[in-house]
């Protein structure tokens, strides 16, 4: 089967996903070509892939060349699979006229609001649910979403970390050794290294309320240093780094890392207070690596951590204070949380199994055979 495979901009978990699936794809001998972008083709060493994304900067004849060459791949090939937002309508627009049925896998929510912006937003987001012949959401309320906007076939696709069979290969490392490694982390990175490691791993961005975690960090009564792994917005984490000196507060960040895997090892509470998440490759990391799980009850959230971790309403500062606290001082609970997380990311499908599954959904498409 050939495949081309569609991703846009992704410094993060959706980049990540589409690597490990196109991987596991043609390990089961399928034709897979990614085309992305720059940074993405970069960023994730995707040295193959088609560089053909329609990008602003391009100009009217750079945007219509991609197109053209986007509609000639998918002519030749049995399936087009665009993920997120900006990639279905690149993919459902090249694909007119060609036959290919088109599959766009979302990944993260449409912010709402009125105006013209919001309304084209909606508009494109109908057509793209429209003209896919599957669309699948990673969160049952993007699922819902896609049917909302008339997608005739919309289904759950959670997506998997490609880190999480590794963690649950390993032990989880007992609190007293967790110390000993946060120790030597936070020193390597020039801070104090007193206290519990209170982990956020998430890029600096608006969505990811790390506002909300600089000021639940000097809320917290327990001794920690919490630090948070990722980078981004530059103008954003000058703010919050100002913010978190004005409240000294323990929060600190130590920008982007390859494998965090030294630091899941290493903390004693995961915590993510995003406004929004679908099925947050992180936490699905944090689980399987025994780490209790403080994390905003929204999305995809909700069902991921629901009787396995706890939850908080969205900006509740307080909350994810209380919540963190809560953990430190009950080393029952951070038991019981430690291995129910790790039950349940054994229950997943692995990126194979993921893989399988898509190969069964693309042979089952209107026009295939």
């Amino acid at each position: 089967m050939r495949v081309a495979m569609v991703v846009g901009r992704s410094t993060g978990g959706i980049g990540l996903h589409v690597v490990d699936l196109t991987a596991r794809l043609r390990e089961l001998g399928d034709d897979v070509v990614v085309v992305t972008d720059d940074l993405t083709a970069d960023r994730f060493a995707l040295d193959d892939a088609r560089r053909w994304w329609p990008a602003r900067g391009n100009g009217v004849r750079g945007i219509v060349a991609d197109l053209r060459r986007m509609h000639a791949l998918a002519r030749g090939s049995d399936v087009v699979h665009a993920h997120g937002h900006q990639a279905g309508l690149f993919a459902v627009l090249a694909g007119l006229g060609t036959g290919t049925p088109v599959v766009v896998s979302q990944h993260n929510a449409v912010p709402g609001g009125a105006g013209p912006r919001a309304a084209l937003s909606r508009i494109v987001q109908s057509v793209v649910a429209r003209r896919a012949a599957l669309v699948t959401g990673a969160s049952s309320d993007l699922v819902d979403v896609a049917r909302h906007h008339g997608a005739t076939d919309a289904r759950l696709a959670p997506v998997p970390s490609p880190r999480v069979p590794a963690l649950l290969g390993t032990r989880p490392v007992a609190v007293a050794e967790r110390r000993t490694r946060a120790a030597t982390l936070l020193e390597a990175a020039g801070l104090p290294a007193s206290g519990a490691l209170v982990l956020t791993i998430s890029r600096i961005a608006p969505q990811k309320s790390l506002d909300v975690l600089v000021e639940a960090a000097a809320q917290v009564d327990e001794p920690v240093q919490w630090v948070v792994v990722g980078d981004g917005d530059e103008r954003l984490l000058t703010d919050l780094r100002e913010r978190a000196r004005h409240l000294a507060a323990p929060a600190h960040f130590v920008g982007a890392v390859s494998d965090p895997t030294a630091w899941l090892e290493a903390a004693e509470v995961f915590v993510l207070p995003s406004r929004w998440e679908a099925r947050a490759l992180v936490v699905q990391e944090a689980m399987a690596a025994g780490l209790p799980v403080v994390a905003s009850d929204t999305g995809g959230l909700h069902d991921l951590v629901e009787g396995a971790g706890l939850l908080v309403d969205v900006g509740d500062t307080p909350g994810f204070a209380g919540a963190v606290d809560q953990v430190l001082a009950d080393p029952e609970l951070r038991g019981r949380l430690s291995q129910q997380g790790r039950d349940r990311a054994a229950s997943w499908d692995d990126g194979l199994a993921t893989a399988r599954r898509w190969r069964e959904w693309y042979s089952a498409l209107p026009g295939m055979t």
